[in-house]
């Protein structure tokens, strides 16, 4: 069971780096809510690894069976991989590759919010992002965010292929007689 987690973890976690990377030096002149799109369907695609681990585990590594509660381990274990790949890149990323893009978001939030809302319902929100603006900017912060965002599409993930893939081998009693 260690190897298929570790294995199918580390392919989540190259191919979400992968996809991070790709979208920030290819994509990066796109409006922040398609990016926030591209990442969650990121996330998704290298969260699919999930599945991939677990029906490795029990058709290959387990004679054709695993339990719910086994494959919801597994599920989670990669998802968890994934999750603290992705939240140690996020912290590379906000604080070496661009440590300017907690500033140029928080920017593109107030300007959003002027446009969007009345000037009294403005400054209530402001102020609360005020009050934020330095919580938002903590590395550590960060890490806990964008580790948990993907944790719990993993779990989800991991929930759903675990009702998909559990299988049992049926029981070779002998009747009574």
């Amino acid at each position: 069971m260690k190897k298929t987690v570790f294995k199918f973890g580390l392919y989540g976690s190259i191919t979400i780096c992968v996809l991070f990377l790709l979208s920030w030096f290819v994509l990066d002149d796109l409006p922040y809510f398609s990016q926030e799109v591209l990442g969650y369907i990121s996330m998704i695609v290298s969260l699919g690894f999930v599945f991939f681990g677990i029906k490795q585990y029990r058709d290959i590594e387990n004679d054709g069976k695993v339990s719910f509660k086994k494959a919801l381990l597994i599920g989670i274990l990669i998802s968890l991989i994934t999750a603290l790949a992705f939240g140690i890149l996020d912290v590379f990323y906000t604080e070496v590759l661009n440590p300017e893009f907690t500033t140029e978001y928080y920017n593109h939030s107030v300007e959003t919010l002027k446009a969007s809302l009345p000037a009294d319902e403005f400054e209530a929100k402001l102020a609360e992002m005020e009050s934020q603006k330095e919580l938002f900017s903590n590395p550590l912060f960060s890490f806990v965010v964008m580790a948990l965002t993907v944790f719990v599409i993993g779990f989800i993930i991991s929930l759903l292929s675990a009702l998909v893939l559990q299988r049992k081998l049926a029981n070779n009693h002998k009747p009574k007689s």
